[in-house]
């Protein structure tokens, strides 16, 4: 547990363990006049910021002895960024109200934004005499929750806080909504979602007009996009000026690069509250992202103001930086934070995840376990000490290039092809794009998704990722935590090693949408089945106009309609990528990856070598539709929902109306394949495959013509369609291993050997390509390729160890690594004594070894 300030007695939680052992309960004040205090909640709830402040003041002015009325005005006057006016009603209330603690909160806070520290602190340590000395007068439940978030401000268990002092709130008054929001704000700040959840659904019932409830409900439903925004809307209906809301909007906006959009809303922020720091602060972030440093620094003194110590500041401009990728700059910042608050945990812990991100791993592991010991709540922190217990089981491949980690077992059975992989992909980037990398990249490959997802988002979660890159950190699922249809993890981490390289080029200083795009580009060039390819679904999406403009591409990844458009995204990016290379010459796409280094903004970067931004919009949505077009002319790719719903006649008629359809052709024919009518169905396919070959989708064209022959019992039409269709498809199992099994029978060995590598580069984590790979390897003399398929095999317990044992002896051999042969053939014999192959094939290479020697028995092999 973090120690409090020094200036701040080290008792108050015992103080106040005390006072929940009275047996005085009393009742949350009432204004004199509650009908008008409703009311004038009311009018803070919509925004009515004025009007509250002069119904409030009239009523302090009145005299009335209750200092929910000067509470009301002070948090009018925080709102609005009054805060000197605000000292001097905090001082008449508090000698009015001289025992009042919430007060004395809001004081605390008013005194920080007007720069007088030690009366700031002076309103805490009064906090800690008063409950020390009449501790009975604290125990209703206003005063409880404002107890229990002093508490939190000074680093007391937040567990301890939220049983013995929410908890007991809500209990001494179930219909308390600020207990309810206390405790909300609380798990959310250690990101226990499912408690702050459960909370807000009790203060929405409670109080449903309270937008900051609305604002709170789509923090905890952070990751339900549809949650999310019928939340925030809702705020806004209920106060279009709620301040927290319209940050939040900004915040995400700016994720987006819609930094005019983002400054519109922070306009809006201040308009209301012309110094409000985390305005300010956002303010900071977006000058920073556009490479303005005064204006960064300028409006990060404003957002600082006269509380000079503000912690919050730096912290989130830091954090916002890191979200952006600038992990180096986001830590700089969060030492700033920390200098001014040495006891901040949210910003040592965003340290933390920043320096493991850049590869100081020792220093980031460290701080983690700090924030842990000190916060056993924080739910993040908790993941992260706990994964890297994970880590350190984890066995480690290292290069010059590479520090690569995985489980110990798939490290055994695909490590060194993953390392193979990623030592090309290293030679052919820093080639290419012309950029040295100084220092290992870490790659880290994960068998679980939780973990991959508690090492890269601090969560579980992050389902549809399968892979991160933060610069000089990668983190991988592996195959083993996709379930049954992995993705090709050779695509992965192609992909993601070209993120380390033009993401070093430019300092980490480039739009998402550009670096995914010349990752996703790259993929493509290596292997025509891999990377995002247009497909059916897109042709749909730009047709119907879903592209986004090049100057607002970024926007796409952010805030993507659906889990479709955001890979779309990913489609369109590379589509970008390609018409600037086409157009414009890969030296053109260097340059701007070299402008982007020394922080000029993309679009600028853009118009210097390819024209006005406007203009780059209009052609490359020109591109893409002949783009489109061009990959199927005669094909019709309408589809409508309804469409679901035809009957079999329906659906002919349909048809007859639309006879070039793609979706009414192959759905119409996997129906007439399910009913054996193979005529009509092949002849829909044949047409189809004619107008789109192109046709990688699962449940295509392609896919249904190989079931079709297969179901006919057509073996050389189906191999062929199969073919066709492997070459397309990047993880298409299936196909793979049944082109390997029939080539294999056919004795075209090269054949087989393609489709098993086809094989591993999805699935290596069982034993059929494996097989596949050794036995046509064999055939070949590849002795390499041999002995990685048997090693492999052998660390997944074969039903014949002896003979796995014999053949990679064999494979070694042949390569010249005799005593791993012998070794190898020595295992063999071990499980099996009297396998005579083995035998002989020993003796031969104690012959080899000694050929003047003569040897009379196998025996004397041994």
């Amino acid at each position: 547990m973090i120690s409090a300030p020094s200036h701040i007695s080290k008792r108050p939680l015992s103080v106040l363990r005390q006072l929940l052992c009275c047996l005085v309960f009393a009742c949350v004040a009432v204004p004199a006049n509650a009908a008008d205090y409703s009311e004038a909640q009311q009018l803070l709830f919509s925004g009515k910021y004025a009007e509250c402040m002069k119904v409030a003041k009239a009523e302090v002015d009145r005299g009335v002895w209750n200092e929910n009325w000067s509470q009301l005005l002070l948090r009018c006057h925080l709102l609005t960024g009054k805060y000197e006016e605000a000292v001097s009603i905090y001082d008449a209330a508090i000698a009015r109200f001289s025992n009042s603690i919430g007060l004395r909160m809001i004081g605390h806070e008013i005194y920080n934004y007007v720069g007088r520290p030690a009366k700031a602190n002076q309103q805490h340590e009064e906090i800690v005499a008063l409950v020390d000395k009449t501790p009975w007068r604290y125990s209703s439940s206003k005063d409880r929750v404002v107890l229990g978030r002093f508490l939190i401000a000074h680093g007391e268990d937040a567990r301890d806080v939220l049983k013995l002092f929410y908890d007991r709130a809500k209990k001494s008054n179930n219909r308390f909504t600020e207990a309810y929001i206390a405790s909300a704000e609380l798990a959310l700040s250690k990101h226990d979602y499912q408690e702050a959840a459960n909370s807000i659904k009790k203060a929405l019932e409670l109080e449903p007009n309270d937008p900051q409830i609305h604002f709170l409900n789509a923090k905890a439903w952070s990751t339900d996009q549809e949650k999310v925004t019928s939340s925030i809307t809702k705020a806004l209906e209920l106060n279009p000026k709620h301040l927290p809301s319209l940050l939040y909007q900004a915040d995400n906006t700016i994720d987006g690069e819609k930094y005019d959009v983002a400054e519109e809303l922070l306009d809006q922020v201040l308009e209301v509250n012309p110094n409000h720091p985390h305005a300010w602060a956002y303010r900071a972030v977006i000058a920073h992202l556009r490479g303005q440093p005064e204006k960064e620094k300028q409006h990060r003194e404003r957002a600082l103001g006269k509380w000079k110590t503000n912690a919050s500041v730096d912290h989130l401009i830091g954090k916002k930086l890191s979200r952006n990728y600038r992990f180096a700059e986001g830590a700089a910042y969060q030492l700033l934070a920390l200098k001014s608050d040495p006891n901040s945990l949210a910003a040592k812990f965003q340290l933390s995840q920043d320096l493991l991100r850049t590869g100081d791993e020792q220093t980031g592991w460290k701080l983690a376990q700090e924030v842990h010991e000190a916060d056993e709540y924080n739910v993040v922190a908790y993941n992260t000490v706990t994964l890297q217990k994970e880590l350190a089981k984890f066995e480690t491949i290292e290069t010059d290039h590479f520090i690569i980690r995985m489980d110990a077992r798939e490290a055994k059975i695909y490590g060194q092809q993953a390392l193979a992989l990623l030592e090309e992909a290293h030679d052919v980037f820093t080639e290419k794009y012309e950029a040295k990398l100084e220092n290992p990249t870490i790659v880290e490959i994960f068998p679980r998704q939780r973990d991959f997802a508690i090492r890269t988002f601090g969560l579980p979660g992050g389902a549809g990722f399968l892979g991160v890159c933060f610069g000089r950190v990668v983190t991988v699922n592996s195959p083993a935590s996709q379930g049954a249809t992995p993705a090709n993890w050779q695509s992965v981490l192609w992909h993601e090693f070209c993120h380390v390289v033009t993401l070093t080029k430019t300092n980490n200083k480039m739009p998402r949408w550009l670096s995914e795009g010349i990752s996703t580009y790259e993929e493509q060039e290596r292997n025509d089945s891999w990377g995002e390819r247009l497909s059916p679904q897109y042709q749909i999406f730009i047709a119907d106009g879903a592209l986004t403009p090049v100057s607002q591409l970024s926007s796409a990844f952010s805030n993507p309609k659906s889990a479709m458009h955001l890979q779309f995204a990913y489609f369109e990016s590379s589509l970008v990528v390609r018409y600037l290379i086409e157009k414009h010459g890969i030296q053109t796409l260097k340059r701007v990856l070299t402008d982007l280094g020394v922080g000029m903004p993309i679009n600028k970067s853009l118009e210097r070598y390819v024209g006005s931004i406007d203009k780059l919009d209009k052609d490359f949505e020109a591109y893409a539709k002949e783009y489109a077009k061009k990959a199927a002319p005669e094909m019709d790719w309408k589809w409508e929902e309804e469409w679901e719903e035809l009957g079999p006649g329906e659906f002919v008629e349909k048809l007859r109306s639309h006879p070039n359809n793609y979706h009414l052709l192959t759905r119409g024919a996997a129906v007439a394949i399910k009913a054996k009518r193979f005529e009509g169905a092949e002849k829909a396919l044949l047409d189809v495959k004619k107008r789109y070959p192109n046709d990688r989708q699962a449940n295509g064209s392609l896919a249904l013509l190989a079931m079709l022959y297969k179901e006919k019992g057509d073996e050389e039409k189906e191999l062929a369609v199969l073919n066709e269709f492997a070459q397309l498809n990047d993880r298409a199992l299936g196909a793979y291993q049944r082109l390997a099994e029939t080539q294999l029978e056919a004795e075209r060995w090269s054949e087989a050997r393609k489709n098993a590598l086809r094989y591993l580069s999805v699935q290596p984590m069982n034993s059929v390509g494996h097989e596949l790979l050794a036995k046509s390897a064999e055939q070949l003399d590849k002795a390499d390729d041999v002995a990685d398929a048997l090693y492999a095999l052998l660390e997944m317990k074969p039903v014949d160890p002896a003979e796995a044992h014999f053949r990679l002896a064999k494979a070694l051999e042949k390569s010249g690594n005799r005593e791993s042969a012998k070794r190898q053939v020595l295992m063999a014999l071990e499980q099996a004594p009297r396998y005579r192959g083995a035998q002989e094939f020993l003796l031969k290479m104690r012959q080899k070894a000694e050929p003047g020697k003569e040897k009379n028995s196998t025996e004397g092999a041994l």
